[in-house]
C-alpha cells in the first residue's frame, strides 16, 4: 500500500494505471485539505515481482515534451503505455492516437 498526496493529475494517472492493469486498487481520501491517494500495488503471483517495472518521466518542468497525433511514441513496441495530457484530458498514447489528438507526453510505464 502506497499513500501519496492527491492532485487532479495524479488522480487521472492513477485511474489510467488501474484501467490498464498496472495497480490492484486505489482509494481517494479527501479527509485532509489536500487529500491523499492510497494505491495497492500489483505483483506477479509466481515470481512475486511488481507489475510496474519502470515509470519514466518524459516531460519535465524545465523541458516539456509535446507530440502530435502522428508522432506519439510506442513504448516497448506496444508492451508498455505512454500517458499523455491532451486537451480532452489525460489518456494513454493509444487512445490519443485513436482519437487523433496530440499533447504533452507525461511518462512511460512498463
Amino acid at each position: 500500500m502506497v499513500e501519496i498526496p492527491a492532485s487532479n493529475l495524479k488522480k487521472d494517472i492513477t485511474k489510467i494505471l488501474f484501467e490498464q492493469g498496472y495497480i490492484l486498487s486505489y482509494k481517494f481520501d479527501d479527509s485532509t485539505v489536500q487529500g491523499t491517494i492510497k494505491i495497492a500495488l500489483k505483483y506477479n503471483k509466481e515470481t512475486k515481482e511488481p507489475v510496474i517495472k519502470k515509470i519514466q518521466r518524459i516531460s519535465k518542468p524545465g523541458l516539456r515534451k509535446y507530440a502530435g497525433a502522428k508522432e506519439l511514441p510506442r513504448v516497448l513496441n506496444g508492451l508498455g503505455i505512454a500517458i499523455v495530457s491532451t486537451s480532452h484530458g489525460v489518456m494513454t498514447g493509444k487512445q490519443a492516437t485513436r482519437d487523433n489528438i496530440g499533447g504533452e507526453v507525461l511518462c512511460y510505464v512498463y
